[in-house]
C-alpha cells in the first residue's frame, strides 16, 4: 500500500448537507459523492427500508398501501428521528463504497434558528449512524464559504440561501453571523402553493412532483420577457377523472406571490437590522443568493427591484452549502471558528 492510498484510507471524513429536499455528501479529497433526494420508502408491515434517495422519490405518490415514502426532514430539521438515522446510514455507506469499518468525522449543516433539542437530534442521529465525531455548521455560513465570499475579512457579506424547507438569510463578517434569520418558507412551500392554487382555480388535484416540475419550468418571481405555458395532468375534483389543463407563467407567479413576498420581507428586515458600517459594504458588494430556490426565474431581479441593491446568483447554487462544508473539512481552523456547537 503506497503512501497515497494510506492517506486516502484515513481521510474518510464527510461533510453532509442534510436538506429537506436533497442530501448531498462531500468526501474529503474526493468531492461530492452523493446527491440524492431526502426520501425513504418503508414497508409498513416489516418496518424495513425498501429504498432511499432517487429510487424512493420515484415511488412518491405511487406506492401500494403497505409501502410509504417518507420525507424525514421538515423545515430543515429532523421530523422523523429513526428514518433520518436510516437515511444517514445509507448515505454514509454509499459515500464509503459500502465499507462498514469506517467511522468518519462528519460535519452537518443546520438552519440558523434551530433549537438545542433539534441540534441534539441531528448530532445523535449522526453518531448512531456510526460517526466518530460530529460538527454542526450553520447553513448560511457554509453557503457563504461555498459561494466564495471573503467571510474571514472584517467586511459585510449578505447571503440568502433558499433551500427546500428553509430560507436562511445572513449578514456575515469576521467568520461569524452578525445577523441571521431562518424563514420556514422555501421550495416546498412554493410547491404547496402551486398545488393549492390549481386546486382552487381549476378544480384539479396534482401531486408534489408535478408541482415541482411546474415551478422549475415556468415558475418566476417577476414578469418574464416571453410568456410561457405548460400542460399539466391531474385529477378533476368534480368529475373524478384524469384531466389536462394548460397553465401560464402568470398564473404560477400569482400562486408563488405570497411565498416570494415572505422571503423579500425577511430580506428587508435583515437590511434594517444590519449595522451601518456593514450596510455600506453590502451596498458595494451586493447580495448573493444560493440554494435550489435561487434558480427560480427572475428572483434576482425581484430582490434587486425591492432593495435597490445588486444581486448575484452563486456559481452553483445547488451545491454551495456542501462545497462550503467540504472546504471546512480541508481547513480545520476555519471549521473550529465557524462550527455551531
Amino acid at each position: 500500500m503506497n503512501l497515497r492510498s494510506i492517506f486516502s484510507y484515513f481521510s474518510n471524513d464527510l461533510a453532509i448537507d442534510l436538506g429537506t429536499a436533497n442530501t448531498l455528501v462531500y468526501a474529503r479529497s474526493r468531492g461530492i459523492v452523493v446527491n440524492e433526494p431526502s426520501i425513504v420508502a418503508i414497508n409498513k408491515i416489516t418496518n424495513k427500508v425498501e429504498a432511499v434517495g432517487h429510487e424512493a422519490k420515484e415511488m412518491l405518490g405511487r406506492t401500494p398501501g403497505n409501502i410509504v415514502a417518507i420525507k424525514p426532514m421538515k423545515d430543515g430539521v429532523i421530523a422523523d428521528f429513526d428514518v433520518t438515522e436510516e437515511m444517514l446510514k445509507y448515505f454514509i455507506k454509499k459515500a464509503h463504497n459500502r465499507n462498514h469499518l469506517l467511522s468518519p468525522r462528519i460535519i452537518i449543516c443546520i438552519p440558523s434558528e434551530i433549537t438545542q433539542v433539534e441540534k441534539r437530534a441531528v448530532r445523535e442521529s449522526a453518531l448512531r449512524a456510526k460517526a466518530s465525531e460530529v460538527f454542526l455548521v450553520e447553513e448560511a455560513m457554509a453557503a457563504a464559504v461555498g459561494a466564495g465570499l471573503p467571510i474571514t475579512e472584517p467586511s459585510g457579506n449578505m447571503l440568502i440561501d433558499i433551500g427546500g424547507g428553509t430560507t436562511d438569510i445572513a449578514v456575515i463578517s469576521l467568520s461569524g453571523p452578525v445577523y441571521s434569520r431562518t424563514v420556514r418558507v422555501a421550495g416546498n412551500e412554493m410547491d404547496e402553493s402551486i398545488i393549492q392554487y390549481i386546486k382552487r382555480k381549476h378544480n384539479l388535484l396534482i401531486g408534489e412532483r408535478s408541482a415541482e416540475q411546474v415551478k422549475i419550468k415556468i415558475g418566476s418571481a417577476a414578469p418574464l420577457e416571453e410568456r410561457m405555458t405548460m400542460d399539466i395532468k391531474g385529477r378533476d375534483l368534480i368529475e373524478g377523472i384524469p384531466k389536462t389543463i394548460t397553465l401560464t407563467d402568470e398564473e404560477v407567479r400569482e400562486a408563488l406571490s405570497d411565498a416570494i413576498l415572505t422571503i423579500v420581507n425577511a430580506v428587508r428586515v435583515a437590511l434594517e437590522r444590519t449595522p451601518p458600517e456593514l450596510s455600506a459594504d453590502i451596498m458595494d458588494k451586493g447580495i448573493v443568493i444560493t440554494g435550489g430556490g435561487a434558480l427560480l426565474k427572475n428572483l434576482d431581479l425581484r430582490i434587486k427591484s425591492e432593495t435597490g441593491l445588486p444581486v448575484f446568483l452563486a456559481e452553483d447554487p445547488l451545491s454551495s452549502v456542501v462545497m462550503g462544508t467540504g472546504k471546512m473539512l480541508e481547513d480545520i481552523d476555519l471549521l473550529r471558528r465557524i462550527s455551531a456547537q
